[in-house]
């Protein structure tokens, strides 16, 4: 299997530490993320390391007894250790104070530090759960809830082992997430994960069932919103991704994997330390083994082997995985690292190779826009709410946060349009229908088009000659207006004379004032273009001669400033008898210049009558 089938990976950079052995012990402590290796009971040496520790913390103490548990505080201000089942040590001296208490029959116990809820098992079958919340030093009490066992034979009582059992945020809502196990009187075809959801208020609801399709020994995990399931007989792992849409009984929604089922992709185990030789080469590392544990929500440890792995989900290798654009977008979308991805995405559907189908390219189209707008709309909410002032008396109001699913119009012009409609294989046809599909989109979700998109469009359509087409966008409005859209017509009007009208009409509907349409088309050095349309307007009679001369010597193009000397030439002609200029026009530098260039015969003599 090549590299580009796997999709699921252990990071680069893994936490090293002592393998468990008779003498040291390993420990991990799920809220600092951090595994203690403590030896001879602590007497010879503890040593702490978690992923973002630059300097692992080392110390001893004395060895009383088997360590049953050890972890800090957090920020690793105050050690715990417990070494019987009800007591525990704080090797500092420190007076602890009874805040509340509650009375109840516990099996066992899971802590989700990343929500601060603490899942308690209670009655006699083990499924009754209770959950609490810990906020700013205070403990709530949330509704208890059921869990639903499978039908077991009457010889054997069910129960819930907490082995089965996961807590984990997805998609920002806390999920209680059970792994049944089906018994064999059961008709079902396997196991499968189901996930109750945990509101802060309100009670606990089963929300989603993910079908896993095989029996025998499975993990869980969470990686960037996605449950991943790992099975330890096939040594293999499928993810689920419950904002996709899957099938809705009425209660619950029953969700497939989203992928093949695939390993974790063959991790090299390097050789380390002063005997290490170029010659030997890695180790590779046992996946799946039986002394992995997994933690959540995307830690696996190798105590075995002395590694923390965070696991992580490579998004390239999915995109030939799953060939329906849609549902590829729609997963993308919600990955955390996904722009690039998914321009390489619509890249690639515009490829000759890969060239997908106008409908499936729309719907591309229209899912990066739907975000972009949502996006949009959230910014303008905001700066709304900013400008009433509602920010100094709501604190909980926050500028929305640009994700990578938020793919803008210079994104798709600068990384797919501009180099597609470079394609010289491309039929124009389609790389026009593209380009108006794109635009069509906006335009769908009332995004305002950015004028080089229209430019875009309007020189491909000059290049393959498709002046109609053009007259008919432009008539039925699917470009919309702009002044540069504007400009860019009036000096197309040597290739196609209608463009000086359509731009014309289009300047009229913007009311745009005719002084600033001759300073832009000035600006782009569109001389000629600027001066046919003061001409058409009737206003030349009063416009600078200098400002037109300026502009005509910047082109460096010594025809055209020929040809704009000699109007104004005749200009003056016209109007005062004499082609010379006046003092006040200060145009004497430029005379200069067109004598220098053209000789002094070149210049126009009075005509007298």
């Amino acid at each position: 299997m090549g590299e580009e089938d796997y999709y699921l990976e252990l990071c680069e950079r893994p936490v090293q530490f002592e393998k468990a052995n008779p003498v040291n012990c390993v420990f991990f402590d799920e809220a600092n993320k951090q595994v203690f290796a403590v030896r001879s009971g602590g007497a010879t040496g503890v040593v702490v390391k978690g992923p973002d520790d630059r300097n692992p913390i080392s110390f001893r103490m004395d060895d009383k007894g088997e360590v049953k548990c050890i972890k800090f505080s957090l920020e690793n201000k105050i050690l715990a250790v417990q070494r019987t089942s009800k007591t525990v040590v704080l090797p500092e001296k420190r007076s602890l104070k009874l805040l509340k208490s509650h009375n109840l029959n516990v099996n066992w116990y899971m802590y989700c530090p990343e929500s601060t809820v603490i899942l308690l098992s209670t009655t006699v079958l083990e499924n009754v759960l209770q959950p609490f919340h810990f906020r700013a030093g205070t403990m709530s009490k949330l509704p208890k809830f059921e869990i639903e066992l499978p039908a077991a034979p009457k010889s054997t009582k069910p129960s819930l082992s907490e082995r089965d059992i996961a807590m984990a945020t997805i998609y920002g809502q806390l999920y209680v997430l059970f792994l049944r196990h089906h018994s064999r009187t059961s008709n079902s075809t396997g196991a499968e994960v189901v996930l109750y959801h945990l509101p802060r208020e309100g009670a606990c609801k089963k929300m989603h069932i993910l079908k896993l399709n095989r029996t025998g020994k499975f993990a869980l995990n969470v990686v960037d919103n996605l449950v991943v399931v790992h099975h330890q007989d096939t040594e293999t792992s499928v993810i689920f991704d419950i904002k996709l849409r899957g099938e809705f009984d009425g209660s619950v929604t029953f969700h497939h994997p989203v992928l093949p089922a695939r390993s974790i992709q063959p991790y090299q185990i390097p050789i380390a330390g002063p005997a290490a030789v170029t010659s030997q080469s890695p180790v590779p590392c046992k996946l799946y083994s039986s002394s992995w544990i997994v933690f959540q929500p995307d830690i696996i440890i190798s105590a075995s082997q002395g590694y923390l792995w965070n696991l992580q989900v490579k998004l390239e290798p999915i995109v030939n995985l799953l060939p329906d654009k849609g549902r590829l977008m729609d997963f993308l979308l919600q990955r955390k690292e996904c722009k690039m991805v998914i321009l390489s995405v619509c890249s690639q559907m515009l490829s000759e190779s890969d060239r997908a189908s106008l409908p499936v390219i729309a719907t591309v189209f229209d899912k990066l826009n739907h975000e972009y707008k949502k996006y949009l709309d959230a910014e303008q909410s905001y700066a709304m709410a900013v400008e009433a002032g509602q920010s100094r008396s709501s604190p909980l109001l926050k500028r929305p946060v640009r994700t990578q699913a938020v793919l803008d119009q210079s994104d798709v012009y600068t990384h797919v349009l501009s180099a597609f409609v470079e394609k010289k294989e491309m039929p124009h046809k389609f790389v026009i229908a593209v380009l108006m599909e794109y635009i069509r989109s906006l335009n769908q979700f009332q995004i305002a088009v950015q004028h080089y998109l229209h430019e875009l469009v309007i020189k491909t359509l000059v290049q393959h000659n498709l002046f109609y087409m053009l007259h008919q966008f432009l008539q039925y409005h699917v470009l919309s207006d702009s002044k540069p859209l504007a400009c860019l017509l009036l000096s197309l009007e040597s290739f196609y004379p209608p463009a000086h009208q359509l731009s014309l009409d289009m300047l009229k509907r913007l009311s745009t004032a005719n002084d600033e349409i001759v300073e832009v088309l000035l600006s782009k050095h569109q001389v000629l273009a600027a001066l046919r349309f003061i001409r058409g307007i009737g206003g030349h009679d009063n416009i600078s001669a200098r400002k037109f001369l300026d502009a005509a010597k910047q082109t460096e193009d010594n025809m055209l400033f020929y040809t704009i000397f000699r109007f104004f030439e005749q200009r003056n002609q016209r109007l005062r008898g004499s082609p010379n200029f006046t003092p006040g026009e200060h145009c004497e530098e430029h005379v200069a210049f067109f004598k220098q260039i053209f000789g002094d015969q070149a210049v126009m003599r009075p005509t007298t009558f």
